[in-house]
């Protein structure tokens, strides 16, 4: 998808849908990439930009602190590198294709550690789409940074996953909906 300077004011965020966490949902795959192809389509055919977020790494992980307890943990998995694919390439089935656009985060929160707030500027979007793996962590990272930076937000329920059936439940209908659409891809467009 070619961007262009007539923005639709709203961008797609496909978040850490990578291959260190795709393995995390274990038999649970289809059932988040099923819509999740739906939804990347309904937005390249509405010329919406879509924003592939992946989490990554400098070699030996100078950007990790030991005092951050996640983190930390990450650095045990050398498939995290930057300079590794494993770990760190878009899921192929839902792979960018040309115009898309990758940020590289170094943190939870898609914001944190990458040039994703100075894109959405430059595209005019204000509205941002979220969807991701997993829903407490990107996901709600994510959302709470950018209630506090005024966007507006879509939360694709079915275009996000956790470890945690229960947590995602409460997360997507009693605590998104505080600051942010629900819905599902579905509905959607």
């Amino acid at each position: 998808m070619e961007q262009n300077n007539e923005s639709t004011g709203t961008a797609l965020l496909v978040m850490d849908v990578q291959g260190a966490t795709i393995k995390l949902l274990q038999d649970n795959t289809a059932k988040l990439i099923t819509p999740l192809i739906l939804a990347i389509a309904k937005a390249r055919a509405n010329n919406i930009p879509v924003i592939y977020v992946v989490v990554g790494f400098r070699k030996g992980y100078p950007e990790v602190s030991s005092n951050n307890k996640s983190f930390s943990a990450l650095t045990k998995n050398p498939s995290m590198g930057l300079d590794t694919e494993e770990g760190t390439k878009v899921y192929d089935a839902v792979a960018p294709q040309e115009g898309d656009i990758i940020v590289t985060k170094k943190r939870v929160s898609a914001f944190a550690g990458s040039d994703l707030e100075v894109i959405l500027r430059g595209l005019n979007a204000r509205h941002i789409v979220l969807t991701g793996i997993s829903t407490s962590g990107v996901v709600l990272s994510t959302l709470r940074e950018a209630a506090d930076k005024d966007f507006t937000m879509t939360v694709l329920t079915d275009c996000c996953a956790d470890m945690d059936e229960e947590v995602h439940r409460v997360l997507t209908t009693k605590v998104f909906p505080r600051q942010a659409t629900v819905i599902t891809s579905e509905e959607w467009l």
